[in-house]
């Protein structure tokens, strides 16, 4: 029982990397990236889903591709808005015992088992977070992505949450528990933008796509000049 136990670990070891491999080698060159994240339960035709579609046809005109979770709700709106902008729609579906149905405006697909693995594509590929109002999933993506940037494990990028109605009270419970007792520090709250304005949206992260770009200009300069040396 022992040795059949040892044996499928040894597999699991393989399935894992076999994702890790699919997902750096499907998504090497897909350039500027934004993930956008939700509730899986919003329905089309509801505010923050059509705001979705909206935002994410934008950021799609605006030359991004777009990552969700592939599933169906504010995944579904932006992977929509994304393929209807002629933007590259990417959708990064988990297997789940209910709620993951993969929505049709997907152009990329990947299909994982693994959180952890899935979760590093969000983090690897993506230049800008936006959570639209979302349930646990949605918070796990966007407190990993603060905690990333906090400890400087990841370069900084865009955290946005959007729809201040829905997300002022976790922001007020933060500054009002987390800052008064010193677990955090105020600069933290400098990480997160929260807003209701599409053009505020589009504006943070083409401010960070300049930034980075003008990052990438300066590396390579760099690296010739110490060539030439």
């Amino acid at each position: 029982m022992v040795d059949d136990l040892k044996g499928d670990e040894s597999w699991r070891m393989f399935r894992i990397i076999s994702e890790f491999t699919e997902g750096f080698d499907k998504l090497a060159n897909i350039g500027f990236c934004i993930s956008i994240f939700g509730s899986a339960q919003t329905r089309p035709g509801s505010k923050y889903y059509e705001a979705t579609c909206s935002l994410s046809a934008r950021l799609g005109k605006e030359g991004y591709t777009i990552i969700t979770g592939g599933g169906p709700g504010i995944m579904e709106a932006a992977n929509k808005g994304a393929s209807e902008s002629g933007a590259t729609s990417v959708g990064l579906n988990i297997e789940l015992p209910r709620e993951q149905i993969a929505n049709p405006y997907q152009n990329l697909k990947l299909d994982f088992r693994y959180f952890f693995a899935r979760k590093v594509m969000f983090i690897k590929y993506s230049m800008g977070y936006v959570c639209m109002p979302g349930g646990f999933g949605t918070l796990d993506e966007f407190f990993e992505a603060l905690t990333l940037m906090q400890t400087s494990k990841i370069y900084p990028m865009p955290l946005i949450l959007f729809g201040t109605e829905y997300w002022g009270g976790l922001i007020d419970w933060i500054k009002s528990t987390l800052l008064a007792n010193g677990a955090i520090n105020v600069k933290d709250l400098e990480l997160v933008v929260v807003t209701d304005d599409e053009d505020e949206v589009v504006k943070v992260i083409n401010a960070h796509r300049e930034w980075k770009l003008k990052k990438i200009a300066e590396e390579k300069k760099s690296d010739d000049d110490r060539r030439c040396l």
